[in-house]
């Protein structure tokens, strides 16, 4: 039976630490924006009402901004590739929008509201990366190391 070293149990505490830092940071970052995004939609509408609806919405920001923090620092490890990047912020952003829109398609045919919903998803994730690459710059979080770094 061969034991883990513990060098190796080190290294994977530090790599899930990182990982944690990297999937708050993504959820709050994400959080605000989507924040944002639906107030100024309520204000827009004038129909800005609070009920349990908003806490569901929050608590699913939170989720997929954790999500993505923690995977897009998986997905860009340590590499200078600017497709992976923008990449990693269109696919989570065009699942989100898919899934919106699945829901939204029942009850609306307004292709402008798709837009819109593509666009917000997209932004809200853009917003979500700036602030994990500004933090892995900074080296609050450090990025995951590939096999060969």
């Amino acid at each position: 039976m061969v034991f883990p070293q513990k060098s190796d149990v080190d290294n994977l505490n530090g790599e899930r630490q990182e990982s944690l830092k990297a999937g708050v940071l993504g959820a709050v970052s994400f959080s605000i924006m989507a924040t944002g995004i639906a107030l100024l939609h309520g204000l827009w509408v004038e129909s800005l009402i609070w009920d349990i609806t908003w806490l569901v919405k929050g608590a699913i920001a939170l989720l997929t901004g954790f999500l993505f923090g923690v995977t897009y620092r998986y997905i860009i490890r340590t590499d200078q590739n600017s497709h992976l990047n923008d990449g990693a912020v269109l696919a989570f952003g065009l699942v989100r929008a898919g899934a919106r829109i699945e829901i939204e398609a029942r009850f609306t045919d307004s292709f402008a509201l798709f837009i819109v919903l593509g666009v917000e998803s997209v932004f809200c994730f853009l917003f979500a990366r700036l602030a994990l690459d500004l933090a892995l710059n900074q080296q609050w979080v450090k990025p995951f190391k590939s096999y060969n770094d």
